[in-house]
């Protein structure tokens, strides 16, 4: 739902099946921004985010989570990521990744 939301304002996404396909696509070739969700199967996204700022990456990486609470937040941001997105998304969910990439550039 979330590829199609974005495609629709024409933003190109390239979606992976799990954390380790994350970590591999994004250290091949940098994107404007990764949502990562930070629980996947092979390799949750915590462990995925960790390992690729520990190579060095500094894109913007941005969680996708289920939890409201403020632990996992915490959580997410101390494993890299730039900001965090919370579950069910909202109607402004494109609005949001709009605003979190103006600011990154």
């Amino acid at each position: 739902m979330l590829t199609l939301r974005l495609s629709l304002r024409d933003h190109t996404v390239t979606p992976a099946e799990n954390g380790q396909e994350a970590l591999e696509m994004a250290q091949a070739s940098p994107f404007d921004l990764i949502l990562m969700d930070m629980h996947m199967p092979v390799m949750d996204g915590h462990v995925a985010t960790r390992k690729l700022r520990e190579a060095g990456y500094v894109g913007l990486i941005v969680a996708v989570t289920a939890s409201v609470m403020s632990q996992e937040s915490d959580a997410a941001i101390e494993s890299g990521c730039d900001n965090y997105i919370s579950k069910p998304v909202g109607d402004d969910f494109e609005q949001q990744v709009e605003a979190l990439l103006a600011a990154h550039r």
